[in-house]
């Protein structure tokens, strides 16, 4: 495997699995819980590979997958670019910070894109901890004329590689 690019040296504790549990809300769905699974990746160039999905915890079924790029264009810095299937694009940028023994990514939308069957979303942020073996998220959301709220939160754990 290629040595990770020195600009993501920050991100290393990203790279592997992960998996856990959710609950998803918003004012114009039923509320639901799902499990996790999220693989972080790399080939050496200035970026990580991030590959996502989502089942329901009631019966196994399939409800929601992303994938994307991460990339760190400065120190402090992070861009995230993702692809869902639903027919939506984004472009979220913010800021990464890392301690000892923490990371803590706080992002939003500068660009939603979306096919002309999707859902208008309007605005998408994130805020991602991670911390050991640990790794806590918070999706926001703004769509079908709600404003931006809280839509996800989860736990995931690392998996043994």
């Amino acid at each position: 495997m290629a040595d990770l690019h020195p600009n993501l040296t920050a991100l290393a504790p990203l790279l592997g699995a992960w998996r856990g549990r959710g609950a998803g809300e918003y004012p114009t769905i039923t509320s639901f819980g799902y499990t996790e699974e999220i693989e972080f990746g790399h080939v050496g160039k200035p970026f990580l590979t991030y590959r996502q999905r989502t089942s329901a915890i009631d019966d196994g079924r399939p409800l929601h997958a992303e994938v994307g790029y991460l990339r760190v264009p400065s120190p402090g810095r992070l861009e995230w670019v993702l692809a869902h299937p639903t027919g939506i694009a984004e472009i979220q940028e913010g800021t990464l910070t890392v301690t000892d023994t923490t990371i803590e990514i706080e992002l939003a939308a500068t660009t939603v894109g979306r096919t002309t069957s999707a859902k208008d979303v309007e605005a998408l942020s994130r805020s991602i901890t991670v911390t050991g073996d640990s790794l806590t998220y918070r999706v926001r959301m703004a769509a079908v004329g709600q404003p931006l709220q809280h839509h996800l939160g989860a736990t995931l754990h690392r998996m043994a590689p």
